[in-house]
């Protein structure tokens, strides 16, 4: 029980760190109104969780303090210039409702910050989904102005992004806060997989099936420029790193893992293609959710069946070797 708990902190540890490093760069890309937001998150989270488990009669441990990984992913997901108001009121509804409504931390169904994230779609859509242009620094409590709608949205609609590869590469695009950085978000998947904090299964299905769509059905000139957007656009990469391959939600056996992510990425691409959808791989995640339980249950009954098989064997061998002890 300690070994698995400590294992829970390590893990919280370094995903939060990978997180740190999106909120730097989005400090640089959009000033101190960032940091607020994303800290205005973490202490509305921390402080739901404790309200939820005083009133479920449950302490509040160091283990719980996951819940700020998942506000700050929720942060990195819209736009810097979002409402105070409505941060609050979305981290109140991840951590109370996706979560603890739920069975809390030891039973997590849902993942908190794709929950609020819809949450916030069907709310305040404009507010999530309008953005202001990168180096353009909103003051902590200035209205901003001249907000536009994001690099995937343009994609989704045109097929085509007017950005540079090195743009593209560090995020130097219209989009949400922190969902944007291919190369630091590819070192922070690269981390997390070689320190076993994500489900490499769900990582790699998701990213596969994302290049074997945009290779049967392109969406630019060439497979390569399709490839490339398909990852880089509508939060793909990220919510493949921090949502689909969030171990507490992804079957844990890598095989069933692996289809479960191959599925949420074939369907949110069909609905990027067919309805333009943005940012459709959270949705998708979210509504998996059934998927997710089914293949956790069936990796139950397997392990079940073979503990069974197992201790019918050596109760047999026990037996046989009693029959031969007492001939």
């Amino acid at each position: 029980m300690l070994k698995n708990a400590k294992q829970e902190r390590l893990i919280w540890l370094d995903i939060i760190i990978t997180l740190i490093t999106s909120q730097i760069m989005a400090y640089f890309y959009y000033g101190a109104r960032s940091a607020f937001v994303a800290g205005i998150a973490v202490v509305t989270a921390a402080a739901t969780e404790f309200i939820c488990l005083r009133l479920r009669r449950k302490p509040f441990t160091a283990d719980d303090l996951t819940c700020t990984s998942d506000a700050m992913i929720l942060t990195l997901m819209v736009p810097t210039v979002i409402d105070y108001k409505i941060m609050v009121i979305a981290c109140v509804f991840a951590i109370a409702v996706a979560k603890n409504v739920f069975g809390g931390r030891k039973n997590m169904i849902f993942s908190p910050a794709a929950a609020g994230y819809v949450f916030l779609l069907t709310s305040w859509r404009s507010q999530t989904l309008q953005f202001t242009e990168p180096h353009v620094h909103t003051g902590l409590f200035e209205k901003a102005a001249n907000l536009v709608s994001s690099a995937s949205h343009t994609f989704n609609v045109s097929g085509k992004l007017e950005y540079s590869n090195f743009e593209l590469l560090m995020g130097n695009c219209v989009g949400p806060t922190g969902s944007a950085y291919v190369l630091l978000l590819a070192i922070s998947a690269l981390i997390l997989l070689f320190r076993r904090d994500i489900s490499a299964g769900a990582f790699i299905g998701s990213i596969s099936g994302t290049v074997i769509m945009s290779l049967l059905s392109p969406t630019a000139d060439s497979f390569h420029t399709s490839v490339k957007y398909a990852l880089i656009t509508n939060m793909v990469l990220f919510a493949s790193v921090y949502i689909v391959a969030d171990k507490r939600i992804a079957p844990k056996k890598d095989y069933y893992a692996f289809f479960y992510g191959l599925f949420i990425a074939i369907v949110s691409y069909i609905l990027v293609l067919t309805m333009a959808k943005e940012n459709a791989i959270v949705i998708v995640s979210l509504l998996f959710t059934p998927v997710a339980l089914a293949l956790k249950n069936l990796e139950k009954r397997i392990e079940n069946e073979k503990k069974q098989e197992e201790d019918t064997a050596a109760s047999e061998n026990e037996e046989k070797l009693e029959a031969e002890t007492n001939a």
